[in-house]
């Protein structure tokens, strides 16, 4: 059942810890939608950086979540520490307040810094401020196959982006009060509300045919395309519901909360024979149907006309009409010929 959507727009972004805040960064990736639209990457402004810097996807954030267009962002690194950090360091439980005290001691977002100079000693205080390895908040015990926010130096951590992502969350939150920050705002945001929170791309990216993206491309895309997806069919409220029971709700308003992930952690067999995981059907496989009946016929291989995008011979169930299309607009592509749709690509 398709629900009222309730943000006009969705943005998804693969973060980056590597460097410092004013380094170009191949792994920092943004894609957007807008109303219905397929999902696009957003290049950073005109001028010398060929990537997105974090200062400079900050202050995009600042600029573009101005409350005209009701927004969800999701950001794979984590938002808070499990509440074993705050319990040894003599924290207070509250979100704001570990904002406050993280920067004073891992500044992160400073020119020149590293979030390795901080874990030597170099600059800040970081070792005031430490956790262990072994830590898993809540939401990544949950999660399955999340690492700890206190990780380093193994694939897959997202610790180093968590640290170098925290300092620019609290300049955001800043500058635009009116973001609800999920879940340390409440779990129902306003209807109107623009909203940031974390996300896991590995809750999703398997959904979607990667097509020409990169790694840190696809985990973008496919965090503003669900966030899309979700939104329209009415399951993002669910996934904004807090876990059950009330306890892990509280300690998550503490620690974060990774939309998409459940509670009580679902249990894997430890030895049973190997089977593909179930997954959405492919959107790009040949013979996948659209809700709006346009069926996919074949792939092309010639580049289509949205970034990386690769041709598909589609048809319609309506009127017959073949086209080609984008294989990024095949889940909600209409007929050009009977349906309004967009115009078709010539096939070479």
């Amino acid at each position: 059942m398709m629900g009222n959507p309730r943000f006009r727009r969705t943005i998804g972004i693969d973060y980056s810890g590597a460097e410092t805040a004013e380094a170009s960064l191949k792994g920092l990736r943004v894609y957007q939608t807008l109303g219905d639209s397929v999902a696009e990457e957003v290049l950073p402004p005109a001028g010398p950086k060929k990537y997105w810097t974090r200062h400079s996807l900050a202050d995009w954030l600042i600029e573009t979540l101005d409350g005209s267009v009701p927004t969800v962002v999701g950001i794979d690194h984590g938002f808070s520490f499990p509440i074993r950090y705050f319990e040894r360091h003599g924290l207070e439980p509250d979100w704001p307040n570990f904002l406050d005290d993280f920067c004073a001691h891992w500044p992160t977002d400073g020119k020149h810094t590293y979030v390795d100079f901080v874990r030597d000693g170099s600059v800040g205080n970081g070792a005031a401020r430490q956790g262990e390895r072994h830590w898993r908040r809540l939401t990544e015990e949950a999660a399955g196959s999340a690492k700890s926010v206190f990780h380093f130096d193994v694939q897959g951590s997202v610790a180093k982006s968590t640290h170098a992502g925290i300092p620019w969350l609290r300049k955001i939150r800043q500058a635009r009060p009116q973001i609800h920050f999920w879940p340390f705002d409440g779990w129902e945001p306003a209807q109107d509300a623009s909203v940031i929170l974390e996300a896991y791309p590995r809750l999703w990216s398997s959904l979607y045919d990667s097509e020409a993206r990169t790694q840190d491309q696809h985990d973008a895309y496919a965090i503003a395309r669900w966030l899309q997806e979700a939104d329209i069919s009415g399951e993002i409220k669910q996934a904004f519901a807090p876990p059950q029971p009330e306890s892990v709700a509280m300690t998550a308003q503490v620690e974060g909360w990774i939309l998409g992930t459940t509670w009580p952690p679902t249990e894997k067999p430890r030895s049973s024979p190997k089977s593909e995981s179930p997954r959405r059907s492919s959107t790009t496989a040949t013979g996948y149907v659209n809700r709006n009946s346009q069926e996919v016929l074949s792939r092309t291989g010639q580049p289509g006309t949205d970034h990386n995008q690769i041709v598909y011979i589609l048809k319609c169930h309506h009127c017959g009409a073949r086209y080609g299309a984008n294989g990024s607009d095949v889940f909600q592509r209409r007929c050009p010929e009977c349906g309004d749709g967009r115009p078709k690509i010539p096939i070479g």
